[in-house]
């Protein structure tokens, strides 16, 4: 007789992930995630007592494959167009995990200024800031304009099914880029002056 498989909180998270990449994070329950395992809702239910606690778990999960997913650009890319072009990228190909991320109400942060100031976004933050050679704060007010230019094409394709042209995409966050890289320089001098 072979031995049983085991079922780890891990692979009941993988499996959840996988819920969601198929049919959405509102499918993600002990019976599909079970389904997934080819195993009964037993384990699934022993390492996570309750759904919600599950899909905060897998949330996570997906949360940090996100942030590693925009901070894999090439060294002579432009930080913040790479990382806002895999944001975009991203919903492109994992339609239904940017979903989960992004509007089923599991993000702990519930404002956009809770977002900036995550722990999550410490080392998007400083590749952009690295790149672009302005303050701290300058820099959030850049992620910013920046972020919302990008989640809404994001959101755009990823909920609308919109065709993904990745080169027109690039050329207007370039514009975006531009006009809030030179705002947020010209504020920042103006700053400085009036220290």
């Amino acid at each position: 007789m072979p031995p049983k498989t085991r079922i780890t909180k891990e692979t009941i998270i993988n499996a959840a992930i996988e819920v969601v990449k198929q049919s959405g994070y509102e499918s993600i329950n002990a019976r599909t995630v079970a389904g997934q395992l080819h195993c009964s809702t037993q384990p699934v239910m022993y390492h996570f007592s309750t759904i919600d606690a599950m899909k905060r778990a897998a949330y996570a999960r997906v949360d940090r494959l996100h942030s590693d997913y925009l901070l894999t650009i090439s060294p002579e890319q432009d930080p913040i167009l790479g990382i806002g072009l895999n944001y975009i990228r991203f919903a492109v190909e994992e339609p239904q995990l940017f979903r989960f991320l992004f509007q089923s109400g599991y993000a702990k942060e519930k404002s956009l200024l809770e977002m900036i100031d995550s722990e999550e976004l410490i080392p998007v933050l400083a590749a952009i800031q690295d790149g672009a050679g302005l303050s701290l704060e300058k820099t959030k007010q850049l992620f910013l304009t920046i972020a919302l230019f990008a989640h809404g094409y994001a959101s755009i394709i990823a909920n609308n099914g919109l065709e993904y042209d990745e080169k027109l995409v690039a050329e207007h966050l370039k514009r975006a880029w531009n006009g809030a890289f030179l705002t947020a320089a010209q504020e920042e001098e103006q700053d400085e002056k009036t220290i």
